[in-house]
């Protein structure tokens, strides 16, 4: 799909596909075939220095191994948790844990991961119901409608052009839109294809073209440009096909994701109207605006 098709998008089955809520994968310890055996009193499994390095350290870096692509077998993991305990001890020896800004660092990192887990704890304990599922389906569905399109179309800067391809659409000797596409047409990703879109439903698209398109009969040219947020559109429709939509089933973990993610929003904007949060620095800001003499 190109990246003008991918801009005309506003709603579809895209929209319900969001980011996931878990907590970094290198907080969640990834079974392999090979990991190290724990001791039956769960005792360190190295020690740097005095410090021991226990169990729960080799869970937390195997996973990170395999969310950055590296194979977590015990060497490795062995490997970067007595690195990782001989540069932090060094770094503190030297004092280089001290400075403000590394103390900030660390702090924001545990806030960080704290803010995870507990946005991974809510969507564990908060399961969507099937029947909210079933309506959010069911809306989606009637917004798609039962029929998509197969359209062509020239994008032109002006409507001044587009009226001449028109004119050219409808003359005694008409000109081929495919062609006329090729040479004026400023979509890169359809141009070479004449023009050709594809197939489309009406909700996917932006509502100037999506009434354009739907107002037309199989075979026909807009007789007057349309006008989106891209340019002047010349809009011909190829055909029309019922819309095959997918069951419930393909989409309900897609739906239950984005149902999630919408109560997880909820779940933080409920946090944040029942926090006191200050605002010095915008205030001030303001407050400098507002005294500042006016400019001619």
């Amino acid at each position: 799909m190109n990246k003008l098709l991918q801009s005309l998008i506003l709603a579809g089955l895209a929209t319900l596909t969001l980011p996931t809520l878990a907590a970094d994968d290198a907080m969640t310890a990834v079974p392999t075939a090979k990991q190290e055996a724990k001791p039956a009193d769960n005792g360190p499994i190295a020690t740097v220095n005095g410090v021991a390095i226990t169990h729960l350290y080799a869970d937390v870096a195997r996973g990170d191994l395999s969310r950055t692509g590296r194979s977590p077998t015990d060497e490795n993991v062995l490997e970067v948790l007595i690195s990782t305990e001989l540069l932090s001890q060094e770094a503190v020896k030297l004092g280089l844990d001290k400075p403000e800004p590394v103390q900030a660092l660390l702090d924001l990192q545990r806030k960080d991961i704290l803010g995870k887990v507990l946005l991974e704890n809510y969507a564990k304990s908060h399961v969507v119901p099937e029947d909210k599922i079933k309506a959010e389906y069911d809306k989606f569905k009637a917004k798609m409608g039962d029929t998509e399109y197969h359209t062509r179309h020239i994008l032109v800067d002006n409507e001044k052009l587009a009226k001449e391809i028109i004119a050219k659409l409808s003359g005694k000797k008409p000109a081929k839109f495919e062609g006329l596409a090729k040479k004026y047409s400023k979509d890169p990703g359809s141009t070479a294809k004449g023009g050709d879109l594809g197939w489309m439903a009406p909700a996917n698209l932006v509502p100037e073209y999506s009434a354009a398109m739907t107002g037309l009969k199989k075979g026909e040219t807009t007789k007057t440009p349309v006008k989106t947020q891209f340019g002047w559109h010349v809009v011909q429709l190829q055909d029309t096909r019922k819309l095959a939509f997918p069951p419930l089933d393909q989409l309900k973990d897609r739906i239950a994701n984005k149902l999630l993610q919408e109560d997880v929003r909820n779940y933080l904007a409920g946090l944040r109207d029942k926090a006191k949060i200050d605002l010095p620095a915008a205030k001030a800001a303001v407050e400098t605006k507002a005294a500042a003499p006016a400019t001619k």
